[in-house]
């Protein structure tokens, strides 16, 4: 009878370790800010100085240049926070970036438009909407398995700098 409790026990444990979560625990050293540099399409985790990881990334649909305004199709330039984040995203999960800041939304007002928002690091689109490189509407993508990790690694208030 022990022995079969054992083994009932054992292919639990097996069953269950095969069982995979899209909410990840990270025990490394903190990330203290995140860089993006739009025209490498890569994204970067640091501690201090050193980088803890690294991406490959896709963009919004227009690339070049900095979001001006609504619609426009470009991913933000500038320094912004990590400042919110959706465990129900439609692009498996995400982490919301503070855009826009006062300057852009004065620029935006400037042109007679709205700067736009709900700008984010996320995971891909569902299998049925999945395009080509840099089909965000301004955000920044990475693939499903990155955001899992990404998620668990970056806390809010975290700096992120997107460069062109």
């Amino acid at each position: 009878m022990r022995v079969l409790s054992i083994g009932v026990m054992l292919a639990l444990v097996l069953a269950l370790s095969g069982c995979s979560s899209k909410f990840k625990k990270y025990y490394g050293p903190e990330v203290t800010r995140v860089v993006v540099m739009k025209s490498d399409r890569k994204m970067f985790l640091y501690h201090h100085d050193e980088v803890l990881r690294r991406y490959n990334i896709d963009l919004g649909f227009a690339p070049a240049g900095a979001k001006r305004y609504e619609g426009d199709g470009k991913t933000p330039e500038g320094r912004y926070l990590i400042d919110r984040r959706n465990p129900n995203s439609s692009f498996h999960l995400s982490l919301g970036i503070s855009y826009p800041n006062a300057a852009d939304i004065s620029a935006a007002r400037a042109a007679g438009r709205s700067p736009g928002g709900d700008i984010f690091i996320h995971g891909k689109a569902k299998p049925l909407q999945r395009r080509g490189e840099d089909w965000t509407a301004g955000c920044i993508a990475v693939s499903n398995r990155e955001i899992e990790w990404i998620y668990a690694m970056v806390k809010n208030g975290t700096v992120i700098d997107i460069y062109p």
